[in-house]
């Protein structure tokens, strides 16, 4: 069938709004968000073309986007709607606390934010280093030990950067590995390459590999008040729920941010995010005050103290006695293997199957031979070449539940990963912090400790009368105690994707725990994750920089 004419008149008043006005295949560009989605939302509900629909009732009325949204999400309440407007903003020089909780809301929203691993901490403005300053710790009289615990982190971080570099490069010489020799398309030791595009290339990639190296393992003493920038895009929808625990926030940084947010969004998407500002903004707030107090009344300090005795006897959570690296990872809840198996082979079944029910798949799998459900999941992820051939829905039936205990630098790491559940509480000093080996090579065991120290003495002053507050004061070698769960999909992407050899240590040596775990409970189902790197690496970004390299020559 034909698409839609326009004359020529209407064609040059669609110019400016859509990509073209001569295929049904089309990109909507008109400039304002409300007219982009109510033009959606409309289209919905009636058989007019989209761009009929604009000619007819948006060029006439530059108000219909608006006037429509009114409508609809206010008179109405249809939510849905406000998913098709979208923003794409970024929040500057925020503290790594209030990053991790606006990144909490993962559905409807996507971050990015800026890299602890590839941009150094060490610079100061106007005479200060980057970290925030909360008011409420600023005016009291814990103001002058919290400027000193985190000059002290900082100070620390910085002035190891280079001599940690230098450590690296003497462990881990140049000359000791290979790169690609453009002349012969091969890898060759460093002192054997003659082209000198392939000698600065190759250096560039070892300083590039070392100072992400260096980095990492120095991460550890910046402060949880280092401040970082965070790069948001997101539905109207996710947007309004993101402002609505931003003003319930017990932090003030967290409110303020939430009302300069909603300052910048409401000149772009403002009818989408109108009621977190609303009596449905006062009813949501009230509503999660009176959850927290009611469930405080519960927590009483008799359950407390039965926690902590059972927490001594808890290798999983005692990890506040050994000060070196630790990092656990518990497998809390699993499908047992039979059932798994025949809930996931039922599910394959159903998703290739026509006409089938899941209740006839469930009770027909049952009798099967175990190596008719082996062959069946087998064959399931039999083609997969490559992590980014994704398994299929299929593997969303099996759930595990972990608990971990890992530094609060790799807590962060994994956190960004959206499909799957986290619940996690404040950040505090009790169980103890991460030292990585290198640190002790280095010989700066002391320096780095008496951080650590200086840290929690901080921390458990502030914390007696502001909980919230204190945890600017923790750095991110603390260790942090979380749940997570999620699929078997959600796991094969995880612990693929983190397990890669540019990956950090800390949350690939976590990821091949979680596993080993999943292996030993599930055997046949955990082959399905079959590009989970167990290796370890000594300079984790060289292959990555080296194929980046490689990729860019190709180019030119």
């Amino acid at each position: 069938m034909n698409q839609e004419n326009f004359n020529n008149d209407e064609r040059k008043k669609l110019e400016s709004h859509f990509s073209n006005s001569d295929s049904n295949i089309f990109v909507i560009i008109t400039p304002r968000q409300v007219d982009r989605g109510a033009l959606m939302s409309r289209y919905s509900r009636t058989d007019k073309t989209m761009r009929r629909i604009f000619i007819d009732e948006f060029l006439p009325n530059p108000n219909r986007g608006l006037e429509f949204y009114n409508r609809v999400l206010l008179e109405y309440g249809d939510e849905s709607v406000a998913e098709l407007g979208t923003a794409q903003c970024a929040l500057e020089w925020i503290s790594n606390i209030s990053a991790q909780k606006i990144e909490d809301h993962r559905i409807g929203l996507s971050f990015l934010e800026k890299s602890s691993r590839y941009v150094a901490f060490d610079k100061k403005i106007n005479g200060v280093y980057k970290y925030f300053r909360d008011k409420k710790i600023m005016s009291s009289i814990y103001a002058d030990k919290y400027i000193q615990s985190c000059d002290l982190a900082f100070e620390t971080y910085s002035k190891n950067i280079l001599p940690m570099q230098q450590y690296l490069k003497e462990k881990i010489p140049i000359d000791s590995l290979v790169f690609n020799d453009s002349e012969t398309k091969t890898d060759t030791l460093f002192n054997n390459l003659k082209s000198s595009m392939d000698i600065d290339n190759a250096k560039k990639i070892y300083n590039s590999s070392i100072k992400a190296k260096a980095l990492d393992i120095l991460r550890n003493l910046l402060p949880s008040s280092t401040l970082t920038n965070l790069a948001i895009t997101g539905n109207g929808r996710a947007f309004e729920y993101l402002l609505f625990n931003m003003n319930s926030s017990e932090l003030g940084e967290m409110k303020n941010l939430g009302d300069l947010l909603y300052k910048e969004l409401e000149k772009y998407i403002e009818p989408f995010i109108k009621r977190s500002k609303d009596r449905h903004s006062i009813s949501y707030c009230k509503y999660l005050d009176n959850t927290e107090k009611s469930i405080s009344r519960i927590l009483d300090k008799d359950l407390y103290q039965k926690h902590d005795e059972i927490s001594v006897n808890d290798i999983s959570l005692d990890t506040f006695i050994n000060i070196k690296s630790f990092i656990g990872v518990k497998l809390l809840y699993h499908v047992p293997n039979i059932e798994a198996e025949i809930k996931l082979v039922a599910s394959i079944l159903h998703e290739y199957g026509r006409g089938l029910s899941m209740s006839f798949l469930l009770d027909l799998v049952t009798t099967f031979s175990e190596e008719k459900r082996h062959e069946i999941i087998r064959a399931y992820s039999h083609f997969r070449e490559n992590r980014r051939h994704r398994p299929g829905r299929a593997f969303e039936v099996i759930d595990y539940s972990f608990e971990l205990v890992t530094n609060y630098g790799m807590f962060r790491d994994l956190h960004r990963h959206r499909l799957l559940t986290m619940s996690r509480q404040l950040l505090s000093t009790k169980y103890g912090f991460d030292i990585p080996e290198e640190i002790s090579e280095l010989g700066i065991e002391k320096d780095y400790s008496d951080c650590m120290y200086y840290s929690a003495d901080t921390y458990k002053l502030i914390s007696s009368t502001m909980p919230a507050e204190a945890q600017y004061a923790v750095t991110f070698a603390y260790r942090y105690p979380y749940f997570i769960k999620m699929n078997l999909r959600e796991a094969c992407h995880m612990i693929e994707l983190r397990t890669t050899p540019q990956g950090h240590p800390d949350y690939r040596n976590a990821c091949q725990k979680m596993y080993s775990l999943i292996k030993h409970v599930n055997p046949v189902i955990s082959e399905g994750i079959k590009f989970v790197d167990m290796n370890s690496y000594d300079l984790e970004r060289f292959k990555s920089e080296k194929n980046t390299v490689l990729k860019k020559s190709k180019i030119k």
